[in-house]
């Protein structure tokens, strides 16, 4: 994972460069996301590991399967994934590219991770307390796990808020531990 991430880097840092230098976010967001989307389908997996299958060969089926979704400058992104042997990374490059614009954009993503599904006064509240806390609008998203028991984990970036009582009841375990 570690590998994708750092081989997805520049590619994604180009990516919002050129997007931010012609005005176009939300283009290239769409266009990154399509690429992922294409790239992580199995058989296109298949294909792109295939040493049978050419760069010219591999890159004339992204563009088809892309048809009029890519700007010209979409089509040149995906002839060098392709000829860098990146295609394989595009889901990963749409992730870090997202990151780019939310942090240009002043916003900030929020997981949060209950017990039980969150009723809507919950969610602003902790959209609330996360606003102040981080200083950006915050974009929550919300999954629920019924072995956290109670409560709930919030992450934001590399911050995690363990206030489940799973967690609660590891830490108290540790201190006995000792």
């Amino acid at each position: 994972m570690q590998e994708n991430i750092t081989s997805a880097r520049p590619y994604a840092r180009a990516a919002f460069e050129q997007a931010s230098a012609d005005g176009e976010l939300g283009l290239w967001s769409g266009m990154l996301e399509l690429l992922g989307r294409i790239a992580s389908d199995p058989l296109m997996r298949t294909l792109i590991k295939n040493p049978k299958v050419s760069h010219d060969q591999l890159t004339g089926i992204v563009l088809d399967l892309c048809g009029d979704r890519l700007n010209e400058k979409g089509r040149n992104f995906v002839h060098i994934l392709v000829a860098s042997r990146r295609l394989s990374v595009a889901g990963e490059i749409h992730r870090l590219y997202e990151e780019h614009k939310a942090e240009a954009e002043g916003v900030a993503g929020v997981e949060v991770i209950s017990a039980y599904p969150l009723e809507d006064s919950q969610r602003e509240q902790i959209k609330q307390i996360m606003t102040r806390r981080l200083g950006k609008k915050i974009e929550i998203t919300t999954h629920v796990d019924q072995s956290l028991i109670g409560g709930a984990v919030i992450r934001a970036g590399d911050s995690v808020i363990d206030a489940s009582l799973k967690g609660r009841l590891q830490q108290l375990g540790n201190i006995f531990a000792e």
